[in-house]
């Protein structure tokens, strides 16, 4: 991160098969937590945002006061990322923390649901962010782009999550494009998306 100057975590090469998707263990004078929405630090395995606190942490944000004051609390660089911890204290990110929505009352991190929606052989990308929904507050809504030549429509989607995902987590909506709005880097857009399909708070169905 731009933020630490320096790197957070780091996995050797010994461990890089052992601990395949990790990015390692936090690296010499830097400490991490992991904290719920409420700021309290998770149970070993469970997911939470990513504090870090490190002497190469910035002190503060350019003239901007305001940023400063919610990113850096008490020392802690609160760093969006959303993560846990396996019992040897190597670190898994899972997803950023403004893409999580809450359905039902559960977290679920889009990049878990995309993943499982990527393996779909008819599928060539694919985006998911959370829309309201009157009973479970907010559900999702997968955004896919189809493969060439690609005939699947969206029960066909809805019933293949069926088992791959609990049920909270499955989309509710699912709607096809030709193309993801993307970073420079390969990012999803999720704010390209929610103002494709999110007017003034409530969903908008393509026409």
């Amino acid at each position: 991160m731009t933020e630490t100057a320096t790197g957070v975590t780091a996995l050797g090469s010994e461990d890089s098969l052992r601990k395949l998707g990790s990015c390692g263990k936090p690296l010499f004078h830097t400490d991490i937590r992991l904290v719920d929405l409420d700021g309290n630090d998770v149970a070993q395995g469970e997911k939470g945002e990513v504090l870090i606190k490190s002497p190469t942490v910035i002190k503060e944000y350019w003239r901007s006061p305001e940023e400063s004051a919610n990113t850096i609390v008490d020392g802690w660089l609160h760093s969006g990322d959303i993560g846990y911890m396996d019992e040897e204290g190597y670190l898994y990110l899972v997803d950023r923390s403004k893409d999580m929505y809450i359905s039902g009352g559960e977290n679920v991190y889009p990049a878990e649901v995309e993943d499982v929606l990527m393996t779909h052989g008819a599928i060539a990308d694919a985006g998911v962010i959370g829309i309201p929904d009157e009973k479970w507050v907010e559900v999702g809504l997968a955004i896919l782009v189809k493969a060439p030549d690609a005939n699947i429509n969206e029960e066909e989607i809805v019933e293949y999550c069926k088992g791959k995902l609990a049920g909270y987590k499955r989309p509710r909506q699912v709607v096809f494009i030709d193309q993801l709005p993307r970073t420079l880097t390969g990012k999803i857009l999720k704010k390209d998306l929610r103002s494709m399909y999110l007017k003034d708070g409530k969903y908008q169905p393509p026409e």
